[in-house]
Formats: C-alpha cells, sequence, structure tokens
C-alpha cells in the first residue's frame, strides 16, 4: 500500500484534481456505462432467446453453441482495424455507427429461420459489434493516467453484470408477456425490444460525447492542462508507441493467451447461465430471469470494492489471479452440489464473481506499457485474440451436451482455462505491469 505523507500543499493539490477527475468520471461514465450494458445484452440475449428458439426453430445444442460463438470470428477479424480507426477519426463518431449499426442487425435476429440464416447473423452482429470493448478501454487512456484507471475501468465494465441484473429479468418477462403478441414468439420480440437502446444511444453518443481533454467545453484550461500533463506523464513510460510496436511486444501475446482463459469463463457463464439455472429445477422464463440477475448484482459490488483495493495498492496481478481461481472454483463447484436452484445459484454467483472482477482488473495492464497507435493496436490485439474463446466456449460446452448430455465437462474446461490465464499474469513481472 502506499503510505507517502503529503504535505498540506500537496494535499490541496491532490484534492482538487480528484474534484477534477470526479466531475470527468460524471460526465463519461455513465454514458459510456449504460452504451456498455445495451452491448453486452445484445450480444448474450440469444442465451435467453435459445430457451424458445432451439424448439422453434429445431436446433440442436451444437448449431446454437456454434452459432452464439461464431459472433467472435467477425469480432476477432475486424477488431484492429475498427480500433485503430477510431484513434484516427475520434470515438465520438466511430462509437456511434458501432452502435447504431449493431442495433440493426441484433434486431434483424428476429428473422431468423435456419442455421445458416443464425451463423451469418451472428458474425455480421460480431463484425458490427468490432472495436468497441477495446476502443472505450483506449478512450480511458486519453484521459486518466494509469494510477487511475482500475476505478474507472471497473465502473465501466460494470455493465456487464449490470446488464444482467437489468437484462435477466427484462428478457424473462419478454419472452414470457409478448409471446404470441402479434402472432410472434417471444425471442423474436426479444431480439426486436432489445436492439432499440443502441438505436437511441447511437444518436446520443453523437451529440454528447467528447473526442479528447482538449475539446471538452465543459473544463477550464486549467483542468484541461492538468489533465492532460498527467495524461502525457503516463504515456512517457510506456514501451512501445507504434501499432506495429504493439505486434512486436512479446507481453501483448502473452497477455492475449492470458485472456483468451478468462473469456473462456465469461461467455461461459454468459452463454450457458439461463440454461444452467434452468437445469437446477426451475422453468418459468420470468423467474429464471430473476434468479440469474443475482450472482450479476454480486459481482457489481466485488468489482467495485476490487478495483478500490487495487488502485489503493497500486497492484494488479494477484487483484486478477485470485478472482480468477475463485471463478474456476465456483464452476467446479456448481457440478459437486446438489442440483437445486440454492446450490445451483451460490455456486453460480461465486463463478460469476471471481470471473468478471478478475476480467476488470486485467483492462489496468494492457495501457501500463503500450501508448499511442501502440494502445490502440495492442489493445484491440488482446481483445480480438482473447475474444476467439467468444467462439470456443459456448461450442465446446454445446457440443459436451450433445455427445455426453451434461455441461459438467464443459464447465471443467472453462475452470482450467481460468486457471492457466490466472497463472499466466502471475508469470509476468510485477515490476512491468503493477503500476
Amino acid at each position: 500500500m502506499n503510505t507517502t505523507t503529503l504535505t498540506p500543499g500537496a494535499a490541496v493539490e491532490t484534492r482538487a484534481e480528484d474534484a477534477v477527475y470526479a466531475r470527468v468520471t460524471w460526465r463519461l461514465i455513465p454514458l459510456l456505462f449504460i452504451c456498455y450494458v445495451a452491448a453486452y445484452l445484445d450480444r448474450v440475449n440469444v442465451g435467453f432467446a435459445k430457451l424458445q428458439m432451439l424448439n422453434d426453430l429445431k436446433f440442436s445444442e451444437a448449431i446454437y453453441g456454434l452459432g452464439a460463438g461464431i459472433f467472435f470470428i467477425g469480432y476477432f477479424v475486424f477488431e484492429v482495424p475498427s480500433n485503430l480507426l477510431m484513434h484516427r477519426f475520434g470515438a465520438r463518431r466511430w462509437i456511434a455507427r458501432i452502435m447504431i449499426s449493431w442495433g440493426l442487425i441484433s434486431g434483424c435476429m428476429m428473422f431468423v429461420t435456419t442455421p445458416t440464416m443464425f451463423y451469418v447473423m451472428r458474425f455480421l452482429l460480431g463484425v458490427a459489434e468490432a472495436g468497441f470493448f477495446p476502443g472505450i478501454i483506449l478512450y480511458l487512456t486519453y484521459w486518466y493516467p494509469p494510477e487511475r484507471r482500475s476505478k474507472v475501468t471497473s465502473l465501466f465494465m460494470t455493465g456487464i453484470p449490470m446488464a444482467g441484473v437489468i437484462g435477466g429479468p427484462l428478457s424473462g418477462w419478454i419472452l414470457k408477456g409478448f409471446d404470441g403478441m402479434a402472432g410472434m414468439a417471444g425471442w423474436k420480440w426479444l431480439f426486436l425490444l432489445e436492439a432499440v437502446p443502441s438505436l437511441i444511444l447511437g444518436v446520443v453518443i453523437l451529440k454528447f460525447l467528447d473526442d479528447r481533454i482538449g475539446d471538452a467545453r465543459w473544463l477550464s484550461a486549467e483542468d484541461k492542462r492538468m489533465l492532460q500533463r498527467n495524461v502525457d506523464a503516463g504515456q512517457a513510460k510506456a514501451e512501445s508507441h507504434s501499432a506495429l510496436g504493439a505486434f512486436r511486444n512479446p507481453k501483448v501475446w502473452i497477455l492475449s493467451a492470458a485472456y483468451f482463459g478468462f473469456i473462456m469463463g465469461l461467455y461461459g457463464i454468459g452463454f450457458w447461465l439461463p440454461s444452467l439455472v434452468k437445469a437446477s429445477g426451475i422453468s418459468d422464463p420470468a423467474t429464471i430471469g430473476w434468479l440469474v440477475a443475482l450472482p450479476y448484482a454480486a459481482a457489481v459490488a466485488c468489482m467495485i470494492w476490487t478495483s478500490r483495493h487495487s488502485d489503493r495498492t497500486g497492484e494488479r496481478r494477484w487483484h486478477i489471479a485470485i478472482p480468477a481461481v475463485a471463478g474456476a472454483v465456483g464452476l467446479v463447484a456448481s457440478t459437486l452440489v446438489p442440483q437445486t436452484p440454492l446450490w445451483a445459484i451460490v455456486t453460480l454467483t461465486i463463478a460469476t464473481m471471481g470471473i468478471l472482477t478478475g476480467l476488470a482488473q486485467f483492462w489496468c495492464l494492457p495501457p501500463a506499457f503500450l501508448g499511442g497507435a501502440a494502445a490502440a493496436a495492442g489493445i484491440a490485439l488482446i481483445n480480438s485474440v482473447g475474444n476467439l474463446a467468444g467462439f470456443v466456449s459456448p461450442f465446446i460446452v454445446g457440443w459436451i451436451k450433445d455427445t455426453t448430455g451434461s455441461t459438467n465437462n464443459g464447465l471443467f474446461v472453462i475452470a482450467a482455462s481460468l486457471l492457466v490465464g490466472g497463472a499466466i499474469v502471475l508469470s509476468l513481472s510485477r515490476r512491468a505491469l503493477d503500476r
């Protein structure tokens, strides 16, 4: 823990900076957070649609797993180009473009009737959304120095569990309450209605988001100079600044491997949590929706507490590895306890808290040694390689369930991936990453 004693003058200056950063955070994070909730909801609402969709369309678990995962192929191909274009043209227009295009495609998922259409639409959704998450992580580096990023990154990434808290009950309600309305199945209404927020938010981004510190008319000139000075000081410590430098930096590839393991866990939970709760004996979609919200609500509290502790101590690696282990333990425990709703929720809550907390802390690492175009390319590269696990994870679980009739072995694979990811992070030098 940092125990440095500040002089009275330095303490006053620190409080003044804290006040400016609080203002920046209140301006940026709520909007970005709401956008991430909408993004993640559009990405994983297929997990709820699955409760009706597979029976209506006669899809197997393997077809669902492949379709859920093929999103990440399109995502992988366009991730790095998208982030480099955002770095060049600005976040406001580029993020708005992403949100509007993915909203339109997500809504069109209601027209799926065949496996091929399912695969194509999921692929196009990945293409449309490519660059959103790494673009926001990059965007935060334009405003915050390394020592302040853990908290704001975690606040932004609480959009994942909040999508579960909000989306679980909402999706369950739509599936049950709209089923048969106007002659359409509930899962079709689900895709249609949950696409609307993304379209609206795309327009809001165009109006309210500032590309850089210098564009913020709501800040004084003195505040802008202080913010930019702090960001520039953090950038000066970066090892790589060019896009090519990011590809040549071995730590980028090492972190890509670690992130792959963590994403195996994220989408193991994201795509299968409703089905795992259903397997515990709950059949009503609305009840499943409310129960699914509980693990995500617990994850929000865990992410915020851990981020504050991480920023206060300056330590990053153990704040990633310990939650990863907890996530693995929760997944394995869910296969060993009695298959009742209570035990399912307890073990899956532990798993969800660990997985999401470790992920939020992970994104403090790449900007610690990447700057400029290298940050744009490196963050996108790590995210795109890691997100290939979003293809592998649901497909493996679906294939194993079709083959064995149980998801247990699939959950063991995901748990092992989390442990490997945590071990990789611990293998890296503290001096290089803890800042």
